[in-house]
């Protein structure tokens, strides 16, 4: 189902107390209105469910491909339960698009499957500005909102 079809801040599901838990948000600095919005969706629904400000841990990083590092030191950590990458990836005139999206999302994949936690991909890849604001925040919600309501059932999965 495309976000077009669907909004991103809505879920369904029960969530159990993860206040003890602790999330590390990597915020791609590139397109940083886009990504400031993601950030401050997924801050508000992770306080929503009860995580202390104290428990949420933010590493900005360059760009969307930094992402995957970035998540890899927050990931490293014991203490960090979770990660939530944050970025957006605008389509230009070049293929630089299909290579950065296709490097991150491996990425993103390989440090989930390296350190046995839950690493988001919360990275738009749009066509164009207008689909990015749609989707951080707009009318099809935002991406932050979903990347931290994965995240907590991600790891509700553990309980």
């Amino acid at each position: 189902m495309s976000s077009a079809d669907k909004n991103l801040s809505s879920y369904s599901g029960e969530i159990p107390n993860l206040s003890t838990k602790k999330f590390g948000i990597v915020v791609a600095e590139w397109n940083e209105e886009i990504t400031e919005a993601l950030y401050e969706g997924a801050v508000e629904v992770l306080l929503k469910h009860g995580i202390p400000t104290t428990h949420i841990i933010r590493n900005n990083v360059p760009g969307t491909f930094e992402l995957s590092l970035g998540a890899q030191w927050l990931a490293a950590k014991e203490y960090v339960d979770a990660v939530i990458c944050l970025g957006c990836v605008i389509q230009g005139e070049t293929r630089h698009f299909d290579f950065i999206c296709q490097a991150v999302a491996m990425g993103i994949t390989e440090v989930n499957l390296k350190y046995n936690k839950p690493v988001i991909f919360g990275v738009l890849t749009t066509d164009n500005k207008d689909q990015a604001f749609d989707r951080a925040g707009g009318k099809h919600g935002n991406k932050g909102d979903e990347a931290a309501i994965t995240a907590l059932k991600m790891l509700a999965l553990t309980k």
